[in-house]
């Protein structure tokens, strides 16, 4: 199953060059998990749940794709505009709000081409000796 993903947990693209924090926004009454919010496969909105990485390096990317032509060919980045599809697996046992829940195992796909993974999901186990 993997562990539930929360508020707060850090987020990377295969195209992006930094790391980001996903945002959850609860689709109904807040279900905590260990204190922020959890996620569901439903938290991929750009911007508001997935913010940018940064740069994107993805020529596919029309921003790249234009500053690559106006320099002539050379490699370049340009800015990151994630454009998401819905999380993917999701849990299969654990339902938020009518929602599969998020875990650290789903991905989700920019239009770019780029694969958005969980990275750490939010949450520490602390173990008591």
């Amino acid at each position: 199953m993997g562990n539930l993903v929360v508020s707060g947990a850090m987020i990377t693209c295969t195209f992006g060059i930094a790391p980001s924090a996903l945002v959850t926004i609860p689709k109904g009454p807040p279900v905590m998990a260990g204190g922020p919010p959890a996620g569901t496969i439903m938290d991929f909105a750009p911007f508001a749940n997935v913010p940018n990485f940064g740069m994107c390096t993805t020529p596919s990317n029309p921003a790249v794709a234009a500053i690559i032509a106006s320099s002539l060919g050379a490699v370049q980045q340009g800015p990151c505009v994630p454009v998401t599809t819905p999380w993917v697996p999701g849990s299969a046992t654990v339902l938020i709000n009518n929602f599969p829940a998020l875990n650290d195992s789903s991905k989700c796909m920019c239009s770019w081409g780029g694969s958005i993974s969980v990275t750490f999901a939010g949450q520490a186990t602390v173990q008591v000796a």
